[in-house]
């Protein structure tokens, strides 16, 4: 007698499955919890406990005031308040100002909320993976499904992003469920289903303002719906029904909208006193945007939507007309066809890129060789995922903000679901199939577990992995400033007793916070504190990489005769910019001669142009450690330092032939 298949219960499967989406979130948590604050952590963070406690919605608007929310509710259950609405950067907004005041000023255990806002997120990548297992198994059953999930939970860029407190995970898990729950809605008519299509989308309007982008998804959706539908009905009640449940979901959307901002709609918390604003003003965010600065002033005016969506929805219009990216060594303003591919191909594990490339050629030569026509049926169900991936692909290669990775973060969703169409070869009558695709799918687990915890520094063999991700991308593809606590426990293990310490540091960490005490080179960050001129010395050097890159200094690029000319005059001042850092005396005597402002900007400049050609030479130099592959850290003598900072061309050109050189 033949023996009985196995069939595991429904039940034990999705039990299975949640147990998987949880590994995922723990997996993401615990790698996250020995890094810093990332850059965007401490505005939503502080941005949400403002909506959840002062309903006050001038903070942070740009990013979505769900993931805010919710990546603030260990602050507003523990009762943490925020400091005094007396305080000038309360009354101008300046979240990051308020953040750092709050997070490190003021005794917090900040580790431990940034700890629990980070889980309060993980859940919510948890969750995606559920949508990927039971999308992959209604069309693909219950191997395909478990594929699905093992890739989703084992890739590094959802394991990096999924235990951040910021928006993108959020806003991924509510484009994959707007664009199911609706084409679930037209192909099963309902009550029930109608709501939780719309609740889906305006949870999405309020999760990030690339939700802009569902509209023209659910239209696509629509109209391939209204073709099949339309030959069993006819036009009439197909075009009929479409009109009824697109104003449904319009109306609903807007009350969502509208509930998340306390059914208010001024962004201004009535207790507010008088002189309160935003960070940067409406003259700010709507100048040079033309016809939709008109349009966005009209629906202002009629008070059709909340003062603060608005409000954010401009500000990222405005700021995504031009950004500092940089690409390959390349630097832009306006980005690059080329960056998010590239960034694609280099960030995503080998096994999972043979993977889709397996899939997708034997997908074709399954679909060419039974016929096109007799496909039809079977890819009519994968509308909504391939018009998610082809819309998001295309406004996403279009874009001018070119800073991050994370950008496409919501196509990998679709690619995970797709791949679950191999489950079928995971047949023991195929052997050699069925151990091709468990080979690469513990090639993608091992990678995964061989980058663990630097998932968001994660770069594939194409580039030499990881420790050359900076020649390729910077900022949030790589260092997002988490990596404070890794190079204090490097000089804790590593530097000599009273050697000096120099910081260039990317983020809104805070290094005194972390028990490093450095002198500070050219930081990038947005909390506006003082950073006197320093004086340069042997001693090692803890640069993070998106400085290296130099892609947001003001001095990138090529090093030109000019930039030369204009370093040694500034240079010659330097003696002086130190006296008027150092002595109050000395300061009070210049600034007769010049007003502090000059005196500042000077200074900063030759900050800037120093750390420059300083950072010139260190790129073709190995460093004595790469932490976490996002921050370098050289031991320098006096010689580099000298030859790199106070000699003359020859000498630096020197000296960066000499650190260029292969060893022997």
């Amino acid at each position: 007698m033949a023996r009985p298949r196995f069939s595991p219960s429904t039940g034990f499967l999705i039990v299975l499955a949640v147990l998987g989406a949880l590994l995922h979130a723990v997996l993401a948590v615990t790698a996250s919890s020995g890094k810093s604050m990332t850059s965007d952590e401490i505005a939503h963070l502080t941005a949400g406990l403002a909506y959840n406690t002062r309903n006050d919605y001038r903070l942070q608007p740009e990013n979505g005031n769900l993931p805010q929310r919710l990546a603030a509710l260990p602050l507003t259950l523990a009762g943490e308040p925020l400091p005094p609405a007396s305080l000038d950067i309360w009354r101008t907004a300046d979240v990051w100002r308020l953040g750092q005041t709050y997070f490190y000023e003021r005794g917090l255990s900040s580790e431990e909320f940034l700890f629990l806002g980070r889980g309060v997120i993980a859940l919510v990548s948890a969750a995606t993976g559920l949508l990927i297992f039971f999308w992959s198994r209604a069309l693909f059953g219950r191997r395909g499904a478990f594929l699905s999930l093992a890739l989703f939970i084992f890739c590094p860029t959802f394991l990096a992003h999924g235990a951040l407190a910021t928006s993108d995970v959020v806003m991924t898990f509510f484009f994959l469920a707007s664009v199911g729950a609706w084409w679930r809605h037209l192909e099963k008519p309902g009550v029930g289903g109608a709501l939780l299509s719309a609740v889906t989308l305006g949870l999405a309007f309020v999760a990030k303002f690339s939700a802009v982008l569902l509209p023209p998804m659910l239209g696509l959706c629509a109209l391939v719906w209204a073709v099949g539908a339309a030959r069993r009905q006819g036009w009439r009640p197909v075009l009929a029904r479409l009109m009824r449940s697109t104003a449904a979901h319009i109306v609903i959307t807007w009350a969502v909208i509208w509930l998340f901002y306390g059914f208010r709609f001024s962004a201004f918390a009535p207790s507010l006193a008088a002189g309160a604003t935003f960070n940067h003003g409406w003259d700010f965010v709507l100048a040079g945007l033309g016809l939709k600065a008109k349009i966005i002033s009209q629906i202002t005016a009629w008070h059709l939507l909340p003062e603060a969506w608005l409000y954010g929805f401009t500000f990222v219009l405005q700021f995504s007309q031009a950004r500092g990216a940089y690409l390959n060594g390349d630097y832009g303003l306006t980005g690059w066809v080329s960056f998010f591919p590239i960034a694609f191909l280099i960030k995503t594990t080998l096994p999972l890129l043979l993977l889709l490339a397996i899939g997708l050629v034997a997908a074709t030569w399954q679909t060419l060789k039974i016929g096109l026509r007799a496909s039809l049926p079977q890819l009519r169900h994968l509308t909504p995922l391939a018009v998610l991936f082809a819309v998001y692909w295309a406004t996403s290669l279009a874009s001018h903000l070119n800073i991050g990775h994370r950008h496409i973060l919501p196509t990998y969703p679709v690619l995970f679901i797709a791949a679950g169409w191999l489950g079928r070869w995971l047949d023991l009558r195929r052997p050699l199939a069925a151990l091709l695709i468990l080979g690469l799918a513990a090639g993608h687990i091992g990678a995964s577990l061989a980058a663990r915890p630097h998932y968001l520094a994660y770069f594939n063999e194409l580039v030499g992995g990881s420790k050359n991700g900076w020649r390729h991308l910077a900022d949030s593809s790589l260092d997002w400033g988490q990596e404070l606590p890794g190079v204090k426990t490097w000089l804790d293990a590593h530097a000599t007793p009273g050697e000096p310490v120099f910081m260039s540091y990317f983020g809104t960490g805070d290094p005194g916070y972390h028990g490093l005490r450095v002198r500070r080179l050219p930081f990038i960050h947005v909390f506006k504190t003082p950073q006197p001129l320093v004086p340069l010395e042997s001693g090692l050097y803890c640069i993070g990489a998106t400085m290296l890159t130099h892609v947001y200094s003001d001095v990138r690029g090529a090093w030109t005769l000019a930039l030369e000319k204009e370093y040694q005059a500034a240079r010659a001042l330097e003696p002086t910019l130190l006296d008027y850092a150092r002595n109050p005396v000395r300061r009070a005597e210049l600034e007769r001669d010049a007003p502090a402002a000059r005196w500042s900007t000077v200074a900063q400049r030759y900050d800037t142009l120093r750390f420059a050609r300083l950072g010139y030479f260190l790129r073709v130099r190995a460093p004595e450690a790469q932490i976490g592959h996002a921050f370098f850290i050289y031991r320098l003598t006096a010689d580099e330092i000298r030859a790199a900072t106070a000699g003359s061309l020859n000498d630096w050109r020197a000296l960066i032939e000499r650190a260029a050189r292969p060893l022997p």
